[in-house]
């Protein structure tokens, strides 16, 4: 599959590119495997459609361009997005224009999870576990990125360092336990004890 990135054609259109931001493609993190989910109704788009922006490394004081058009196609997340034409935002634009630079990335944030247990398959029948599927997840902002986490395809989350771990908030950790608290409440309120195994 191609890197992800293509310029538009056509006249004006030198600064425009379409891309593939996001993927259903498994990536381990410190948790566990996570999965994006990209049925229907899954991604909100809504905030990337109004105030989306382009940025280099998932860093907000480095803002690339806007997105001009955001959309899921089958199990991923595409956009076409247009540089901005200063200076930081030119050098960059080159090196994705020369095919120096092909990694994409998405920041997000996750509203539902579902955890699927090691052997057991999701609720829709498409994952088996063990895995943490994002049911419903809201693309904050796309990056060109050096180091893609998922460089099979050039698409899907930026790399975790190992230093990244000391990153997590204490507050992301405590939404993270009231997460998988209401998940497990909801479960044993079902009779469905699958995620307690």
């Amino acid at each position: 599959m191609d890197a992800g990135i293509r310029s538009v054609e056509g006249e004006g259109s030198e600064r425009k590119f379409e891309l593939s931001f996001s993927s259903e493609e498994p990536y381990t993190r410190w948790f566990g495997v996570e999965i994006l989910d990209h049925s229907a109704g899954s991604m909100d788009l809504g905030r990337l459609e109004s105030m989306g922006v382009v940025l280099f490394n998932h860093n907000a004081n480095k803002v690339l361009g806007k997105i001009e058009k955001v959309w899921v196609d089958g199990n991923r997340g595409k956009a076409i997005v247009e540089f901005d034409d200063d200076d930081e935002a030119e050098i960059i634009r080159k090196k994705v224009a020369g095919g120096t630079l092909k990694g994409v990335s998405v920041g997000y944030s996750v509203d539902a999870w579902e955890e699927v247990a090691a052997g057991k398959t999701s609720s829709d029948g498409r994952f088996t576990g063990p895995c943490h599927i994002a049911k419903k997840w809201t693309p904050l902002e796309i990056s060109i990125v050096s180091v893609p986490a998922d460089p099979t395809v050039g698409v899907g989350r930026s790399c975790e360092e190992s230093q990244d771990r000391s990153a997590v908030t204490a507050i992301s950790i405590w939404e993270r336990m009231v997460q998988i608290n209401e998940n497990l409440i909801k479960n044993i309120r079902e009779g469905n004890s699958d995620g307690m195994d």
